[in-house]
């Protein structure tokens, strides 16, 4: 009679290893494949140059693509084309932890090759490559990397994760962003998540509207980044198609970079950083631009020095 062979686990073992590393590998290039790229960078005379730490310029832009009918109505976007941006923040990622800066939409700046305006007016007249070189030449920070979610994309990454918490401290109200949202904490799916970002029906209108942007960010990303998100399957695979799908990204951007934007941020809710909006100055207005807000040149100067040399910046301009 035949000796009886034993197991071969160390065999099996091996094959159930290579086999899941080729599903990770495969997985990883699927989904950047699926990254959406533009060409945001070019270098031009007079660009800053390279500096200490990551630099991200994050954009909101209000494309409706991929939002059905009843999903505009649901929501209260309307039926604009195109896209334009109502949110655009700085993301420094260096030695001395993360900054999320907001830059309000009606910032008074210089645009190349246009007069003065407010700041989103330079992505209306020539989409992200100008909107970037018009941060650059304000702030003087060189942007290293780009992302960009429309109204679509927005909705279905915070659906994917089940929905966002957020401690809401009065009612919001707003017909023009779709929601009434009752004082408490509470989670927000992705219509209501989506109003909660866009309303500006407050006495600071956008100025608090883009503290709202910056905590919501913050709470999604600390959400999607969560054990009960990334040991989900039936969450994490759902969040990664549609973040994927959605993202805008510059042509030399891949999956690495939006994960290292990921655990960054996750820092920044966990303590390890700061958040705060461009320091103001006063506002104005003018013939064919409206009114409009000015940086206080001091302290936005001292604000993206520190950036720029990748120095810790001061509690003073923000909640770490």
């Amino acid at each position: 009679m035949r000796p009886r062979r034993r197991p071969r686990w160390g065999r099996r073992l091996l094959i159930a290893f290579l086999v899941l590393l080729l599903l990770l590998v495969g997985s990883y290039f699927y989904l950047d494949s699926r990254l959406h790229r533009i060409d945001v960078f070019e270098d031009y005379a007079g660009r800053p140059g390279d500096t200490p730490g990551t630099n991200w310029l994050i954009v909101g832009s209000d494309s409706r693509e991929g939002l059905s009918s009843a999903q505009r109505k649901e929501f209260s976007t309307g039926k604009a084309a195109g896209r334009r941006t109502d949110t655009m923040m700085l993301l420094h990622i260096g030695d001395h932890g993360t900054t999320l800066v907001s830059l309000p939409r009606d910032s008074y700046v210089p645009i190349p090759g246009h007069s003065p305006n407010k700041l989103n007016a330079a992505f209306a007249f020539g989409g992200p490559k100008l909107l970037v070189r018009t941060v650059e030449q304000a702030t003087k920070i060189h942007i290293d990397h780009y992302a960009e979610i429309g109204f679509a994309g927005f909705v279905g990454m915070t659906d994917a994760v089940g929905g966002v918490k957020m401690c809401i401290p009065e009612r919001m109200k707003d017909p023009k962003a779709g929601i009434d949202l009752k004082p408490g904490c509470q989670t927000l799916k992705g219509g209501q998540a989506l109003g909660f970002v866009r309303s500006r029906a407050f006495a600071r209108a956008d100025l608090e509207r883009v503290e709202n942007q910056r905590k919501f960010l913050a709470a999604l990303v600390h959400k999607a980044t969560s054990p009960s998100v990334l040991l989900n399957p039936f969450r994490i695979i759902p969040f990664a198609l549609r973040s994927t799908d959605n993202f805008a990204v510059d042509q030399d951007d891949h999956l690495y970079n939006l994960a290292g934007f990921a655990w960054a941020m996750r820092g920044v809710t966990q303590g390890d950083g700061l958040t705060t909006t461009v320091p103001i100055g006063g506002t104005g207005s003018a013939a064919g631009v409206g009114e409009y807000i000015t940086w206080d040149t001091a302290r936005a100067g001292t604000l993206f020095r520190d950036l720029r040399e990748d120095q810790p910046v001061p509690r003073s301009f923000g909640t770490r």
